[in-house]
């Protein structure tokens, strides 16, 4: 089997269009019923800062079976280490036999960002030319890039986050990594008022303290939530046009272990709208919210694009099983 590690993933340079593509194609294979994807299974060592989740899935069509063991504990920063961490095995659908174990942090973090790109593809606006990122961590910076890979446009980008140094940091990295004019705000509504498209990066509290209000998000804009609930105001939620997430059964996994409350149900997953199945943005007025909390099924095609490309260029290491 092939392992590759996160340089070795990072080595190949496989471009955010490409992986926003593949997960199209995994959202739409979704919608068409083609997957086998139970929501994740998690268990917590250190109580509710940390957590494990194990993520299967099968994409039919595109023979990909897949498992992403990942964690996630909030004091690594600390410990000068990533919050995230964890390990993908791809494996052949028809033997079974695992084909290639790789890291999982790039791959994470990129279909998560393609994920919301492709989200914005169907309930956002047009052709934005005016973004916001709140939270500037890995997510932040993944979902810029999905931003900048969908909407060539792009005129303004602005970015906040609670941490000056790590906002500081944001804003030079990813002026220089997309040549956009990001710039640094003073405060949330300074991020939201105006913008077409808001990414939520922060924290994911059991217990959310929002603070981004109804009158904030203008007509026609789009709420693309990372952090589940924990920004936006309950109203936002209520008052949108359309409402969806990208798995009704994981949204529903999450209910009842008490988060989205007060969240009313989506009208469509992401995968039933790239199938033409639902409606996507109907009208430019349209206010909208997309709800993606992170499928396997997105690990599964990113992995397949990333086992795909390493085995065409002859990256990675050989192992034994």
């Amino acid at each position: 089997m092939l392992y590759l590690t996160q340089s070795d993933i990072i080595s190949l340079n496989v471009s955010m269009s490409q992986v926003i593509a593949a997960v199209e194609e995994g959202f739409r294979r979704k919608g068409l019923g083609q997957t086998q994807m139970p929501p994740k299974i998690a268990i917590h060592p250190r109580g509710s800062k940390t957590f494990l989740h194990a993520m299967p899935a099968f994409v039919d069509g595109l023979d990909i079976a897949s498992v992403k063991w990942v964690g996630g504990a909030d004091d690594n920063c600390e410990r000068g280490l990533p919050t995230i961490s964890g390990l993908l095995v791809l494996n052949d659908p028809d033997t079974m036999f695992p084909l290639a174990i790789m890291d999982c942090i790039w791959i994470t973090a990129m279909r998560t960002g393609a994920a919301n790109a492709v989200a914005m593809k169907y309930l956002g606006p047009k052709d934005a030319r005016d973004v916001s990122v709140i939270g500037c961590g890995a997510q932040g910076r993944s979902n810029l890039l999905a931003m900048a890979a969908l909407y060539p446009n792009l005129q303004r980008v602005r970015a906040y986050d609670v941490n000056p140094a790590a906002l500081e940091a944001y804003v030079a990295e990813m002026r220089e990594q997309t040549g956009l004019p990001v710039e640094a705000v003073a405060c949330p509504k300074d991020a939201v008022l105006d913008a077409e498209v808001i990414v939520t990066a922060g924290p994911s509290p059991r217990v959310p303290e929002p603070f981004i209000e109804n009158e904030w998000l203008k007509t026609g804009a789009m709420a693309a939530p990372v952090d589940y609930n924990g920004s936006w105001c309950t109203e936002v939620y209520e008052t949108v046009d359309r409402l969806i997430t990208d798995d009704h059964a994981q949204m529903n996994y999450y209910r009842a272990k008490h988060y989205f409350e007060n969240v009313p149900l989506p009208y469509a997953d992401l995968g039933e709208i790239v199938a033409g199945r639902k409606p996507g943005r109907q009208s430019e007025d349209e206010r909208t919210m997309s709800i993606c909390l992170g499928i396997a099924v997105n690990d599964a095609v990113t992995a397949k694009l990333v086992y795909d490309t390493a085995r065409e260029r002859g990256v990675g290491l050989e192992l034994p099983l």
